[in-house]
């Protein structure tokens, strides 16, 4: 299997560097606190997005390319 037909070709490239957390609060009023929380919350929803995604990709992409190697063998006599 050539690097380009990799299953982790098939993945975007900006998922390497990860999802940044949430910036923090400047003051310490709970009103911003709790505007933290909420944003790194969604921080946290988008990474495990990503991830949910990837398995997905990279399983299919294994699927893909076993389904590959066993159509491509020979077979024996024809029924093998």
């Amino acid at each position: 299997m050539s690097a380009q037909s990799a299953c982790s070709t098939l993945l975007p490239t900006e998922w390497r560097a990860g999802v940044p957390g949430a910036d923090l609060p400047q003051g310490d009023s709970v009103g911003e606190w709790v505007a933290f929380g909420d944003a790194q919350t969604g921080q946290l929803d988008k990474s495990n997005d990503r991830y949910r995604a990837a398995v997905g990709i990279v399983e299919r992409c294994e699927t893909r390319d076993r389904e590959a190697v066993k159509r491509s063998r020979p077979k024996f006599l024809g029924i093998f």
